[in-house]
């Protein structure tokens, strides 16, 4: 769907999904900053659209707009200025229809909820995003940021963006984009130009892992010291797929990205259907055996790291979790068995492993071998 259709035709289901999830992580995003004592922090929608679709369901200016109300009071007493900045761009300067029509559903919006319009500092765009992201850089450098990319066209997968992002430190992105250019156009020459991936590589299993090979290169390209980490969630459309990058630097942004990327698919925390056919798993083979899912073989793994002492206390085990795109729980779940077996032992009741415990009050546990 180009965007031209998307701004004419009603959001489907895979649009929908994907505002979606951004709108979940908007919502944790804002008062984790808010509340930390940030005094400005910024949101950025490179391809807004028009602010709704023809049936008037939100899209991703709005829903920005309605997750920093839900804040207002927070915003209010801790004094944070909230900047956001809104892009559309209309190459044709006699027809800005879609720019005009984003600018009225946002400015109506503000006119409506003034303690909104009183909180925030709203900048809207009609530019070429390549030119508007290299003069909007700095700022993302400069406060805490929250990125959000909806693909418009090979040119804007190139690279140097996402090292770029990868440079800062106070900057979580979700990166849509549309695996299908990749499996389709990957291999071209204009491609190769803004994003070099072996097509070999990103090929060498079914379609519907594109998605993630494309991440596995993704993260080669990240420097050997990068602290960032990149996730993939992949939306089947019809026969095609589309994703999120999520990228963040920071462990409690990788925490309540997963943490929202497992609630919309509690089976694999990846997609949006059932991408690794864990369901037909449940059932044994005609020899007796029975497959493991994904939830299964990651605690089989944690069970094999812990016996072998590759992980020994809940700071190991949380980064191997986020390593792995799991939940803290998927381990915790894990230990408690090992513990009711007698196989490891440690103090207490819980095994510590979460972000509060292992990040924020540094408490560390041991666990030891029987």
């Amino acid at each position: 769907m180009s965007r031209k259709d998307l701004h004419e035709n009603p959001f489907d289901d895979s649009t929908i999904a994907k505002l979606e999830i951004f709108e979940d992580y908007a919502q944790a995003w804002i008062p984790t900053f808010v509340m930390s004592g940030a005094k400005t922090i910024c949101i950025f929608d490179f391809f807004a659209g028009t602010g709704y679709d023809k049936n008037a369901v939100e899209g991703s200016p709005i829903r920005i707009l309605n997750k920093i109300k839900q804040q207002i009071g927070n915003i209010f007493q801790k004094k944070v200025k909230v900047k956001v900045y809104l892009n559309e761009w209309e190459p044709d300067k006699k027809n800005q229809s879609k720019f005009e029509l984003l600018k009225k559903a946002c400015l109506d919006y503000l006119e409506s909820n003034l303690d909104v319009k009183r909180a925030i500092e709203l900048n809207f765009y009609n530019e070429d995003f390549g030119e508007l992201f290299t003069k909007l850089l700095p700022i993302i450098k400069q406060f805490p940021s929250l990125v959000y990319l909806d693909q418009n066209g090979i040119k804007f997968l190139s690279e140097k963006y996402f090292l770029e992002l990868e440079k800062t430190r106070q900057t979580d992105f979700l990166y849509f984009v549309s695996a299908s250019y990749f499996w389709r156009f990957g291999e071209s020459k204009e491609f190769k130009m803004h994003l070099d991936i072996d097509m070999t590589i990103a090929k060498k299993d079914p379609y519907k892992f594109i998605h993630r090979n494309i991440i596995e290169q993704l993260r080669t390209k990240l420097p050997s010291d990068s602290r960032l980490k990149l996730y993939p969630f992949s939306l089947r459309k019809g026969s095609n797929i589309h994703g999120i990058i999520f990228g963040a630097s920071h462990p409690r942004a990788v925490d309540k990205f997963l943490s929202i990327a497992w609630k919309r698919n509690e089976t694999n925390g990846e997609a949006n259907f059932d991408i690794d056919d864990d369901q037909k798993k449940a059932q044994l083979t005609i020899f007796g055996e029975k497959t493991l899912t994904k939830i299964e073989e990651f605690k089989e793994n944690v069970k094999q790291k812990l016996l072998s002492k590759k992980i020994s206390n809940n700071f190991e085990l949380l980064d191997f979790v986020y390593d792995e795109g799991h939940i803290a729980n998927h381990a915790s779940e894990c230990i408690k068995e090992m513990k009711k077996n007698k196989e490891i032992a440690y103090n207490g009741i819980s095994p510590l492993v979460t972000y509060d415990n292992v990040y924020k009050f540094k408490k560390k546990i041991e666990y030891k071998i029987l």
